[in-house]
Parts: structure tokens; sequence; C-alpha cells
């Protein structure tokens, strides 16, 4: 069970008590999801047989006054005040705001606020630290098509990687995918950054399922190298097209059984999972946005995406976003074409744009990697103002991941995920300070006490290391 090093001090040191009583065993009867109830009705099933046990650690009322704060609308306030409660932002505006006395208020002048940070494309959990063969969970690479696995079913709750996040790059939320060996890798997963003995105890209520599909080098690599179908991009597409019509066939069919990976299919067809698509090159990512007009389902985002900027209209008019990187290139022949200028560019087009990390590292600094890519812009000429690059890795991750009604701004009756920075966000100096998920106070770099470690990282060197 992940948890805090010592009895926290100041504000929340009877907050931190009360968190550590709610792994008694109320909280473990939860978090096996022992009182969920299948669906025994004939051809009816479970849709949720996983379900989250997350439970918002307790927090008390808070205020923070003075910072600049960008909401994450693309909207920037100075002089302003964030005032939370219940775990749920209760008002947001300028130095007038009013607050209730007797809160806990936290000096933000010369800081920053943002809602906490997202990222849209994580393998924490599934390829966890320490790198080594026994943590390799990310792709089931036994068949070009494997819908029926779940991401959930290999992420480990303990893999140091999360609370690096938290701490260090201010991250709350984040959606774990399969990898990309596969044509259809799988179902992804949602997740609260916060500690948990289960996955099921940091799952994100209430977030739609994904699911993971990849085009390009890769599949054709793992299994043209096995002399297997499919070996080319065409028989790429050629695989793709058959599942989706298999899968059409299996969804008509009134005498169906059930069948795990025509059920992921299904969700897509009916709009309840959403499709995250692993895809390098312009054209291709024009193939399969006129392939899902064939079947009948949509891509909500294009992952890596390094060739968006070359079809910013077709993306904006699909409604797809990009979740690229800053600059990654060259790295295989696929992402030669990727210019350190796409964000901006996209933003330019008026399509969605998303920064994510598709990294253990990279997920420690999603802002720096937003700043890079706007200071990219500007260098040709695209100024982007700073309240909408910091949508980039906050409300548009939020979006593509189907939760922006819920998290990813400071708007009042949204989770209050929120970040205070000690200096501007999208400076390489800055850092946060301070992290709440849902109202609780989870890390405070002013105090070491408060700084999440898990059992497997008890009495290692660097227990609890956050640089």
């Amino acid at each position: 069970m992940p948890h805090m090093k010592r009895v926290f001090a100041s504000v929340g040191g009877a907050l931190a008590l009360a968190a550590c009583a709610t792994t008694g065993s109320s909280q473990a009867i939860a978090e096996t999801g022992a009182d969920s109830k299948a669906t025994s009705s004939p051809g009816e099933f479970n849709k949720d047989p996983y379900p989250s046990t997350y439970r918002p650690y307790p927090g008390v009322p808070t205020a923070l006054v003075g910072a600049t704060i960008f909401t994450g609308t693309g909207e920037q306030i100075d002089n302003g005040v964030v005032f939370f409660s219940g775990g749920e932002i209760v008002a947001v505006g300028g130095p007038d705001t009013p607050i209730p006395a007797d809160i806990a208020v936290f000096d933000g002048t010369g800081k920053y606020v943002t809602p906490g940070v997202i990222d849209i494309h994580s393998h924490l959990g599934d390829y966890p630290s320490p790198s080594v063969p026994a943590h390799s969970d990310g792709n089931e690479a036994t068949s070009p098509t494997t819908p029926d696995v779940w991401a959930e079913h290999s992420v480990w709750p303990q893999d140091p990687g999360f609370s690096r996040a938290l701490a260090n790059g201010g991250v709350t939320s984040l959606q774990i995918l399969p990898g990309s060996a596969n044509l259809v890798g799988g179902r992804s997963v949602t997740l609260k950054n916060v500690y948990s003995r289960t996955v099921q105890g940091m799952k994100f209520p209430g977030a739609p399922y994904g699911m993971k599909m990849a085009c390009g080098e890769n599949p054709k690599r793992v299994y043209g190298g096995r002399n297997t179908k499919p070996s080319t991009r065409m028989g790429n597409f050629a695989v793709n097209r058959q599942n989706w019509l298999d899968a059409i066939a299996y969804r008509d069919d009134e005498d169906r059984k059930r069948n795990l990976a025509k059920e992921t299919m299904v969700g897509v067809l009916d709009g309840e999972i959403l499709v995250h698509n692993h895809c390098y090159r312009a054209d291709e990512m024009a193939l399969v946005m006129d392939m899902a007009k064939e079947i009948g389902y949509r891509v909500t985002a294009f992952h890596h995406a390094v060739e968006s900027y070359k079809i910013g209209d077709l993306l904006r008019e699909n409604g797809v976003c990009s979740a690229i990187w800053a600059d990654w290139y060259g790295f295989k022949m696929e992402s030669y074409d990727a210019i350190p200028e796409n964000a901006a560019l996209l933003q330019q087009a008026g399509a969605c744009v998303v920064i994510h990390s598709d990294s253990d590292q990279d997920i420690q600094r999603l802002n720096q990697e937003a700043a890079k890519a706007q200071a990219a812009g500007a260098r040709l000429g695209i100024e982007i103002p700073d309240g909408e690059v910091i949508r980039w890795i906050t409300l548009n991750a939020a979006k593509a991941m189907g939760i922006d009604t819920m998290t990813g701004s400071l708007e009042p009756g949204k989770m209050a995920d929120v970040v205070l920075w000690n200096g501007d966000p999208l400076s390489v100096y800055s850092r946060p300070e301070k992290v709440w998920v849902d109202g609780a106070l989870l890390f405070d770099a002013m105090d070491p006490k408060r700084r999440p470690v898990s059992d497997f990282e008890l009495g290692q060197p660097g227990e609890g290391d956050v640089k």
C-alpha cells in the first residue's frame, strides 16, 4: 500500500491521518469491487466488471490568493483567487472574489495556479520502473488485433513513476494505453494520480474507456518480421477493415455469444469507447479518417501525429485532436518529417492540440514540453498566448479523454485538481509547489513529510526522491 512517510504537519496533519484511515476495512472492501453486481439477464453482460472504487482523500476548504491563474480555458487572471471545498472548485476570479473566513489560505503572490496537468498518453504501471523484462506488460504482441486485452489488468499501482509525475509534473490524471505493436492494442484506462493498493482505487470515476489502435511501421514490422499479415501498410488497412466488418456482423447477430474482443469494438461502434490511434504520417491519418467514415466510428485523437501540421484543416473539420510531442524527431522513418512547429501550426489551423508524454520522463515536465512547442511557434511568427498553451496539457487532454465536464479547467463544480507553481509554469525554472487532487493536498514541496512513497520504494536508495 502506498503511503505517506510520516504524519503530516501544518494544515494537512489531521487530513493525512484520516487519509491513512481510509485504507481500513471498509476501503479494503471497496478496493476489491466486491459489492459490484454482474448482469445475469440473457444476452446482457456487465460492461463494468472492474469498477472504479476511487474515493477522494480528505481535504479542507482552501483558497489560493494573489496568484496568476491559468484557468485551462485559455483565460488568464492576474492577482486572482481560487477557492475550493468539498473536493470541487467553488469560485475563481479576481482579487475581490469573496472567500469564507476560517479556511486554509495560501498566499500565491508571485506564483501561478493551473488545473492539474493531464497526460493523455502514458504507459506508467504497464511499463513501470525499474524497467526490467518482468515489468514489460504493455504489448500483447501475439496477434495483430487484441481488442480483448485491457491495460488496467497490467497496471502496477506501486510504479514509482506515478509519484514522480505528481511531484515533478503536477499530473493529477492520466490515460494508460497499451503499446503500439498491434493494429488494435486493447482498451486504455484513465486514472486519478493517487496512491492506492489497487488499480480500481485509481480509476477515474465516470471516465469512458479508450481503444488503442496503431497504424504505420510498428504493426507491419512486428508481424511482417514473422512472415505474418500485415507486413505492409495496405495489409494494415485490410486487416483493420475486415476486423471492423466482423465486429459489425457480431453486433447485428441476435444469437451472438460473448466475445471480449468484439465487445470492445462494438463499444467503439456504439460511441461508448473512444479511439486513440497511434499514427505518424499525414497520408495515413487521412486514410484512417476515411476508414472511420466507411465503418461508422470516429477517431478521438491521433497520437504522436508528427505530420499533423500537413492536414490541420482535415483534423479540424473531422473534430480529431492531435496528441503530440514538442520535438521528438527522426528515430524512425515515419518520424522523419516531424517539426517542432507542429503544435503551433495546428493551433493556427484551429485544430485541437494536446501535448503528451509517452515517457516516464516527459510526464514529469509536460509544462516544459508545451513551452518548447510555444517557443517554436513564436520563432515562426505564430504567437500563442500562455493561457492557450496551458490548455494543451489540461482541458484539451480532458476533452480527448472524455472527462472535460469533470476536470481539466478551473471552473465551479469541477473537480478541485489544482497545481500551485512556484513560478511561471512555462519556465524551465518552475516546478509544482503544491498539488491537490479532488481538493486533497497530496504533495507539498515545502513539507518533506508530504511526499508519496510506495511500499516498493521503502528502504530503497532514492526513496521518495523528487528530483
